[in-house]
């Protein structure tokens, strides 16, 4: 994951500029390319889960990177406009491939580890993100064709991690172990109907999240261009959430480890960090608000992000693991495309304190789906920390 994250921000935040600079093409048409490409990774997100139940992750990862390599490097040779438009949309699916299989595998490959696992994918994803984008903007300066190759790089070392290095547990073994976990623990088995029920309401409430955690990304960016911000001053408010999650997630996450806090109310928790924060961007034009306000989105962020495909595999039956977590990347794939229209829907129609109330207004929703999901089954079991987790932290 950290060599595909850094591979990954090498190449997305300049996707727009190569376009418009590089291909000569309006900001709309750009856009409009990167719709298609969002939409492209949603139906891989799908795709990728089922792959996994079907020919297993490691065969899965394989395919889909070696794919998503092959785009990368006949994009790098300078394409028409209508066959780079195709490109961006098999590219999509590919990307969108990945990501099921590698968090469906963090729940088997170390299963004492538990949420850690789901933690420390996360660190590792964010830490590639602030790597790439440093990297990306001065490869960028040379050539946006050394950009691409260097991505299309980054997924070959990729393939050889993966070919070499990951041990897959066999699915045999795996579903012995889960029948004596069943004969021993009989009161903590979860019926698939309501595991399924319960992950669409989770779903449901990440979706809400990253329809909201988006707009710091779109609209919040014209918001502060508005007020007279620079661009260096946006900037840094992302460089102060890259340090946050790398100095702060392993210590967040250990507290509410030392504190046996059940899931649930990370979650919770985590959406009033949300709400908090569009609550302070309304009510504060200064700087110093918006700094306040990233570090806030930041905590919640950390909270809530790594939980949920934690949970996932959790509900998750041993032959639906995939298709779990496919739906997971696929609910947070559905947030960050509808979000900025919505967001600039509201914005442009209604104005910036519409949309950020409307946020917090979202950021409701979002309550109700993780107050609620655990009352489509009959146990409360995946919402405690193991007792290894708990020792350990």
């Amino acid at each position: 994951m950290l060599v595909n994250s850094t591979g990954m921000a090498f190449l997305w935040p300049l996707h727009t500029i190569y376009m418009t600079q590089g291909m000569e093409k309006t900001l709309s048409e750009a856009g409009f390319v990167l719709m298609l490409h969002s939409g492209a990774e949603i139906v891989g997100s799908f795709l990728g889960g089922y792959l996994y139940d079907r020919i297993r992750g490691k065969r899965t990862l394989l395919l889909s990177v070696l794919a998503a390599a092959c785009f990368i490097f006949i994009i790098s040779i300078g394409l028409s406009w209508p066959v780079y438009i195709l490109m961006m949309v098999l590219l999509g699916l590919a990307i969108g491939i990945i990501f099921p299989p590698i968090y469906a595998l963090a729940g088997i490959v170390w299963k004492e580890g538990g949420r850690k696992s789901f933690n420390l994918i996360y660190l590792v994803l964010n830490f590639g993100v602030a790597v790439g984008t440093a990297l990306g903007g001065i490869v960028a300066q040379f050539s946006f064709q050394y950009v691409f190759w260097v991505n299309g790089f980054t997924y070959l070392v990729f393939i050889i991690i993966v070919w070499f290095a990951l041990e897959e547990p066999d699915p045999v073994i795996e579903t012995v172990k889960v029948k004596k976990e069943h004969v021993l623990n009989p009161k903590h088995e979860v019926r698939p109907a309501q595991s399924f029920n319960s992950l669409l309401v989770l779903c449901l409430g990440f979706m809400f999240c990253w329809v909201t955690y988006i707009q710091w990304q779109t609209s919040i960016s014209n918001y502060m261009h508005q007020l007279g911000f620079t661009l260096s001053a946006y900037s840094a408010l992302w460089t102060i959430n890259g340090i946050l999650i790398l100095l702060g997630q392993p210590l967040i996450q250990w507290f509410m480890a030392r504190m046996k806090v059940p899931i649930k109310w990370q979650l919770l928790s985590g959406v009033l960090f949300f709400m908090a924060t569009f609550g302070l961007l309304s009510q504060s034009h200064s700087y110093g608000g918006f700094v306040a306000g990233m570090v806030i989105m930041t905590i919640g962020e950390i909270l809530i992000f790594p939980a949920v495909p934690a949970i996932a595999d959790r509900l998750a039956p041993i032959k639906r693991r995939g298709m779990y977590q496919g739906l997971v990347s696929g609910a947070a794939n559905v947030g960050r495309t509808i979000g900025p229209l919505l967001g600039g829907l509201l914005y442009d129609g209604l104005g910036p304190l519409v949309l950020l109330y409307g946020c917090i207004f979202i950021g409701g929703f979002a309550l109700i789906c993780f107050g609620t999901y655990q009352r489509l089954q009959y146990t409360q079991n995946e919402f405690h920390l193991p007792k290894s987790i708990n020792k350990g932290g």
